[in-house]
């Protein structure tokens, strides 16, 4: 069939080329703060973070460029389940597990206070550059039995 005649797919979702899961837009100041200019040196302006906890993929592009879990200039979570969920402020998932267990969130809140100051540089250190909030908040949820 001639290709002008075939609907093109209104998805934007870009996929991990090693997993296949949905990749996650990573702001550039992340990329390059988390990865040697060696190892992103193929990748797209665009890359996406791969979110599956073991696949090796850490970002790649829409090109199907990778930059592997063993070249970031630190561990990561999920990639490392003992790296900070937060890296900017240290909560780690065991943090959240006892919180959960307690009638007040009082780390999380903290986290949730300090991420609207300056000393939160999620820009860099998150695996996207975006606040790890939400997903702190949705694992806490999850483990209180709600979600």
């Amino acid at each position: 069939m001639n290709k002008a005649f075939v609907r093109e797919s209104d998805s934007t979702e870009v996929r991990c080329p090693r997993c296949g899961a949905i990749g996650e837009e990573a702001l550039r100041a992340a990329v390059e703060s988390l990865t040697t200019a060696e190892s992103r040196r193929s990748l797209a302006a665009t890359a996406f973070f791969c979110p599956t906890p073991v696949c090796e993929v850490a970002y790649f592009d829409t090109m199907e460029a990778t930059v592997m879990v063993a070249s970031l200039v630190h561990p990561l979570y999920p990639k490392d389940p003992d790296a900070p969920l937060c890296p900017c402020f240290g909560l780690r998932y065991e943090d959240v597990v006892e919180e959960a267990s307690q009638s007040v969130p009082v780390k999380i809140r903290e986290l949730n206070r300090r991420s609207k100051t300056d000393e939160a540089r999620c820009h860099e250190l998150s695996p996207t550059g975006r606040c790890c909030l939400p997903e702190v908040q949705r694992l806490y949820f999850k483990l209180r039995g709600g979600v």
